[in-house]
């Protein structure tokens, strides 16, 4: 049975989290009147136009530029797939051959397949340490053999100002990662680090530079939760680095920096050669600061963004994209749900993002045919900047017949269309 984002019970999760009803699916023609305000810039159908699955996947990829082969992300089905690489807390029932899903990954990394895509099957069980798939493997599925997706979860818990050595003590306690080790090069790039602590990329649960990942039918965490206090404690749960991704029915649970959806440096390779694309479907994200953050192309279609306040951080956002200022396209939310928890039932409102502003950014999101509940600021939905502290800029022009650049960069590219207010279900 697969999870819908768009008609779900409430539900207690086993690590105490909240997982609130979502609401019902986008109906109708919304409030929102183009062009909005300077805080909170609304679309017309004509620009909304320009912004579509469809566009943000055939940009970037192997380079920042629209390709001239579109790619459009298609799940390769796991029905009755016969794999060799079975993981399960018990070896030797249901053909489970690894106790752990790094293991697998190993093994199957260690074997000449020409290219050809690699199942993963995960056993129901709690499995706790990272995951890596290195940059070159061939294109990876790890799917979960449950009825939900709550009966795998893959969990860790590092925050960025862990210490190298409390990285190595955490990730390879016994040595796990080898030399030879397709992705030991992975381990050490964080575990030898001379800095004071990892940095966020490096607390990653599951981290992934391959093109082709695609994960379903499981929960991927950062255990870090509430263990910590109100104050910045990045804790990623998934990080990707490679392109055509593909997420379908998954859970993504954490706090601060969830799911980093990313194009990073692999093996000295310049940023601006690539730009990461990815695709999440009919999946669940939780977190409370940035918690959906990154340098890449990522369309969420029928996602659920379930905002939490038990940390009582001062601003909850959900996305902090950080988009090359000159890539045309960033994130993209259609057909989903924005919610949040009880505690922002009274005057404390998340916001739904902010810019990145480091590294000449120029944050681009655009959240369209979607509802979100009254956890949110209505009124001014965008907070500053994260790192410059800015103040969010909206681009409405002075008088309603002129024609808006919608990439200008005097301007935030934060923004709406055609979203509905809906009441969180009690």
């Amino acid at each position: 049975m697969k999870i819908s984002t768009l008609s779900r019970a409430c539900a207690v999760l086993s690590a105490g989290l909240f997982l609130a009803a979502c609401s019902s699916s986008h109906e109708g023609k919304s409030s929102q009147v183009a062009p909005g305000t300077a805080s909170l810039p609304v679309l017309t159908a004509d620009e909304a136009a320009n912004f579509t699955a469809k566009k943000y996947l055939a940009f970037g990829g192997p380079s920042l530029q629209v390709q001239q082969q579109s790619w459009f992300p298609k799940l390769v089905s796991t029905d009755g797939v016969k794999t060799d690489f079975v993981v399960g807390p018990q070896l030797g029932t249901d053909g489970a051959a690894y106790s752990s899903v790094q293991l697998a990954v190993n093994a199957a990394l260690a074997v000449r397949n020409h290219g050809e895509r690699i199942f993963i099957k995960i056993l129901p069980g709690t499995y706790t340490g990272a995951v890596y798939i290195p940059a070159g493997s061939p294109p990876v599925t790890l799917f979960g053999a449950g009825n939900s997706s709550a009966d795998v979860t893959l969990s860790q818990g590092l925050e960025a100002a862990s210490t190298p050595a409390t990285y190595r003590s955490t990730v390879s306690p016994n040595g796990q990662f080898l030399p030879g080790d397709r992705a030991n090069y992975m381990f050490q790039n964080c575990a030898t680090q001379t800095t004071e602590t990892i940095g966020t990329g490096c607390s990653a649960t599951v981290w992934s530079q391959s093109n082709g990942l695609q994960l379903q039918n499981l929960t991927i965490g950062n255990a870090l939760l509430d263990t910590v206090d109100a104050g910045d404690h990045s804790a990623v749960a998934l990080r990707t680095d490679g392109d055509n991704v593909v997420i379908d029915n998954v859970r993504l649970i954490g706090r601060q920096n969830t799911f980093m959806v990313n194009t990073a440096n692999i093996h000295n390779e310049t940023d601006n050669k690539r730009y990461s694309r990815a695709y999440v479907h009919n999946s669940l994200i939780v977190g409370d600061v940035d918690y959906v953050f990154g340098r890449a192309v990522a369309v969420f279609d029928h996602v659920e963004f379930h905002t939490v306040s038990s940390r009582g951080v001062k601003e909850a956002s959900i996305f902090a994209p950080n988009t090359p200022a000159n890539a045309p396209y960033g994130f993209l939310v259609t057909d989903s749900n924005l919610t949040g928890d009880r505690g922002f039932e009274q005057a404390a409102k998340a916001k739904m993002g902010r810019a990145w502003d480091i590294e000449g950014a120029s944050s681009q999101l655009v959240i369209r045919d979607s509802n979100f509940d009254n956890s949110y600021d209505q009124m001014n939905p965008w907070g500053a900047a994260a790192f410059s502290g800015r103040p969010f800029a909206g681009n409405v022009p002075k008088d309603e017949k002129q024609q808006r650049d919608l990439n200008d960069p005097n301007f935030n590219r934060l923004w709406q269309y055609n979203n509905m207010l809906t009441q969180p279900a009690k």
